[in-house]
C-alpha cells in the first residue's frame, strides 16, 4: 500500500470509528461524556498510528471538537497548549539550534570520537558515545541527522583501507563495507533514542511525560532534571556498551572483531581541521549550554547520603514558582542577546528559529495533554483501568514489564511521543484500580517508548540511518528485536530498583 493510499485508508478508518463510538450503544460503566471522549481518542489515536494527517493537525483536533461535543470548555482545552513543560522544550531547542548553527555539535561528536580511538569496535562505541551524549541535549533526530554525514564519511574513506584477516581483495573490502555500514548506522540510530532518555529534555517523549505527569498528578512532587537523570543515567550506561557488544558480534555479516582498518584516526582528524580553531561563537555558545545544564542539574536541593547541597532556586522568594522551563527559557533569551563575532548579529535570531523548530512537536504536546486531561477528567481513564483490573491479581513485577511490552509494541507502529499520551492515562487508572504506585508503572513505559528499535516508522533515528540504503528491513526487525527484549529486561528492572528510593517509595 502506497503512502497517498494509506493516507485515504487511515482518514476514512478514524472517521469510521469516532461515528461508530460516538453514536453507537454505551458500553457498561460508561457515561455520554466518557463515550465521547472515547469517539475523539479514537479518532486522534487512528490518525496518528496512519499518520492520515499531519501529526499537528490531529493534535489540533480537540480545540475543535471537545468544545462542540461538550467535553471541555473553549479555555479548557487551551490551557494545556501552553503548558510550562512546552516551554521547556522551546527553549532547550532553541539552545539546541545554536549548537547547529555555530558547528559546536559537530566539534563536540569529533573531539570524543578522536580520543576513543579508531580500531572498528572502537570506533563504533566512539560514535555511540558521542551520539548518545549529544542526544541527552539536542532532539535524536537532529543528533541522527549531524552523525549519519560523519558515519557515511568514515565509511567511504575505511572501506579501501580494510582487511579481513590478511585479505584485502575488492569483494573482502565489499562484505566489510557492508557489515561495518549496518553496525555503525544502527549504533548510531540506537544510541540516539538511548541517549535522549538520559535527561529531560533530550527527547519529546520525557517532555511530553512529565508534563502529563504534572497534569495528572498535581499533588505529588515534580520530577526535578537531575531526579530523572539519577534515576535514567544508570539505564543508558548500562544498555549502551550491551548494544554496542551485541551490534559488534551479531549485526553485520561479518562480526568486528575480525576487521582491521588502517588509517581510520586520518579521516576524523580530516574532519577536525576542515572545521579549524575553536571560534568566538562556540565558545559563547559553549558557556551558555554549559550553564543551561548546571541551571537544570542545581535548581532543587541535591541530596547526597546526610549531606543536602541547596538548590539556587532557594535564593528567590517564591522558589516553588520557578521550573526547569524559566532556565530554559531565560538562556535562550540569552542567546538573541549575546553578540557573535559578525557585526551586527547574535548568537541566534528568530530565523533559524522559525525555520528549525519543529512547531508540529509543540502543537503535539499540547493536543496530547488535552487529551490526556479529557481522557482524566471525563472518567475514560477510569474506566479502561477498571476493565484492566483483572490484572489485578499479578504481582507488581509482573505488572511493570507488561505496560513496558505495551508500550513498546504501540511505539514500533507510531510516535513515541503520542504512545506516552495515549497510554498514560490508562496506566494511571490501572494503578490506582490495583494498588501499584503509579510512578513504578508510569516511568518505566515511557522510558520503553524510546526504546523502539525494530521498524523504520518506530523513530525517526530509525528512518534516517533506514534511508541510507545500507540497512534491510529485515536486518533491523531482527537485530531490534533482541534490543527491544533486551531493554524489556533492564528498563523496568531499573526504574523498579532506583525509582523506589528516588521517589519515596
Amino acid at each position: 500500500m502506497n503512502e497517498s493510499m494509506k493516507s485515504r485508508v487511515g482518514v476514512i478508518a478514524g472517521i469510521i470509528l469516532f461515528l461508530l463510538t460516538l453514536y453507537g450503544p454505551t458500553p457498561e460503566g460508561m457515561n455520554e461524556q466518557t463515550q465521547k471522549t472515547a469517539a475523539v481518542a479514537l479518532l486522534m489515536a487512528t490518525w496518528w498510528l496512519t499518520e492520515a494527517v499531519h501529526i499537528a493537525v490531529t493534535a489540533l483536533l480537540p480545540v475543535a471538537l471537545f468544545p462542540l461535543l461538550g467535553i471541555l470548555s473553549a479555555q479548557q482545552v487551551a490551557t494545556p497548549y501552553a503548558n510550562h513543560i512546552v516551554f521547556l522544550y522551546i527553549g532547550g531547542f532553541i539552545v539546541a539550534l545554536a549548537m547547529e548553527r555555530c558547528n559546536l555539535h559537530k566539534r563536540l561528536a569529533l573531539q570524543t570520537i578522536r580520543r576513543i580511538g579508531s580500531a572498528p569496535s572502537r570506533l563504533v562505541l566512539g560514535f555511540m558515545i558521542a551520539t548518545a551524549f549529544l542526544s541527552m541535549w539536542i532532539s535524536n533526530t537532529a543528533t541522527t541527522m549531524m552523525m549519519l554525514p560523519i558515519a557515511m564519511a568514515v565509511i567511504d574513506q575505511l572501506a579501501g583501507l580494510s582487511e579481513v584477516e590478511g585479505k584485502r581483495d575488492a569483494e573482502t573490502q565489499q562484505l566489510v563495507k557492508r557489515s561495518f555500514s549496518v553496525i555503525l548506522l544502527l549504533g548510531i540510530a540506537y544510541s540516539a533514542s538511548v541517549g535522549g532518555v538520559g535527561t529531560i529534555i533530550g527527547t519529546p517523549t520525557n517532555v511530553a511525560f512529565l508534563g502529563y505527569l504534572s497534569e495528572a498528578f498535581p499533588e505529588m512532587p515534580t520530577i526535578a532534571f537531575v531526579d530523572w537523570m539519577m534515576m535514567t543515567m544508570p539505564i543508558v550506561i548500562l544498555f549502551i556498551p550491551i548494544a554496542w557488544l551485541y551490534l559488534c558480534r551479531f549485526a553485520g555479516d561479518l562480526p568486528l572483531s575480525r576487521i582491521t582498518f588502517h588509517g581510520s584516526s586520518d579521516v576524523i582528524e580530516g574532519e577536525l581541521r576542515k572545521l579549524g580553531p575553536m571560534r568566538y561563537e562556540e565558545k559563547m555558545v559553549t558557556v551558555v549550554a554549559t550553564s543551561t545544564a548546571l541551571l537544570w542539574i542545581s535548581r532543587n536541593p541535591i541530596q547526597a547520603g546526610s549531606v543536602t547541597v541547596p538548590g539556587w532556586s532557594q535564593l528567590f522568594e517564591n522558589s516553588s514558582l520557578l521550573q526547569d522551563s524559566t532556565v530554559a527559557m531565560v538562556m535562550a533569551t540569552l542567546l538573541f542577546l549575546i553578540p557573535s563575532g559578525d557585526k551586527g548579529k547574535r548568537l541566534m535570531d528568530w530565523e533559524t528559529v522559525s525555520r528549525g523548530m519543529p512547531w508540529g512537536i509543540v502543537f503535539l504536546f499540547g493536543g496530547g495533554f488535552a487529551l490526556a486531561d479529557a481522557i482524566a477528567a471525563s472518567g475514560l481513564a477510569d474506566w479502561m483501568g477498571g476493565e484492566m483490573a483483572i490484572l489485578g491479581g499479578l504481582p507488581a513485577w509482573v505488572l511493570v514489564p507488561i505496560s513496558c511490552l505495551i508500550a513498546v509494541l504501540m511505539t514500533e507502529m507510531t510516535s513515541n511521543v503520542a504512545t506516552v499520551l495515549m497510554l498514560s492515562p490508562v496506566i494511571a487508572a490501572t494503578a490506582a484500580q490495583i494498588g501499584v504506585d503509579p510512578y513504578l508503572m508510569l516511568i518505566p513505559s515511557a522510558i520503553m517508548a524510546s526504546f523502539a528499535f525494530m521498524l523504520p516508522v518506530a523513530t525517526p533515528p530509525n528512518a534516517i540511518v533506514f534511508s541510507s540504503g545500507s540497512i534491510t528491513m529485515g536486518r533491523m526487525f531482527r537485530v531490534g528485536m533482541v534490543l527491544d527484549f533486551i531493554a524489556l529486561l533492564i528498563v523496568p528492572t531499573m526504574v523498579y530498583w532506583l525509582g523506589g528510593s528516588l521517589l519515596g517509595n
